[in-house]
């Protein structure tokens, strides 16, 4: 690369360099996600399909599919975070939308990195719950659904089914933790 075209990283030392941060690092993390497949499997209760909450929840979701041996994967997108501790006042749905009538009569596991205020992830839990479908015109099917993170913190105003660590610090993801890279 020449000069010219060497990528930028762009500075983002707030989200990396404040103190009294919870560091998870990629070691960490396969820990993490080795222990929270544990809990699911001893539960009892494994998935027919895993979701994933774009896109902190993506490298979770796909550790957990593998660890499973879960092969249906899909993607919920939503826009919460808007900056570092900046939120939109809820969170919304961004397209592509996945096709819940694929979940129907299904055991379906809702994977996020953390649960911070419990928003995001409520309101999936809300969206997947609430849309079983008729079939023929009968009852509704419903979705046996189930929700894992990484890291869960007191002020959630949700109760994640499985959850890796508790923490009320600010948390460091190896996926995240980076400056973004721009041309």
């Amino acid at each position: 690369m020449t000069e010219h075209s060497a990528p930028h990283l762009a500075a983002n030392t707030e989200a990396s360099d404040a103190p009294d941060r919870e560091i998870l690092t990629w070691e960490l993390f396969g820990t993490a996600s080795r222990e929270l497949t544990a809990q699911i499997v001893h539960s009892g209760w494994i998935p027919d399909l895993i979701i994933a909450i774009a896109r902190g929840g993506l490298i979770p979701a796909g550790a957990l599919s593998y660890a499973m041996g879960v092969k249906a994967c899909g993607t919920m997108n939503v826009e919460f975070y808007t900056g570092v501790g900046q939120t939109l006042e809820e969170p919304i749905l961004l397209p592509p939308l996945m096709d819940v009538s694929a979940m129907n009569g299904k055991r379906v596991l809702v994977v996020d990195d953390v649960a911070d205020s419990g928003k995001t992830l409520k309101m999936v839990m809300d969206f997947i719950e609430g849309h079983g479908l008729s079939l023929d015109g009968g009852s509704p099917v419903k979705v046996d659904a189930r929700c894992a993170v990484i890291y869960k913190k007191p002020v959630s105003i949700i109760h994640p089914d499985y959850v890796w660590k508790n923490t009320d610090r600010w948390i460091n993801f190896p996926w995240s933790s980076l400056p973004v890279i721009t041309p």
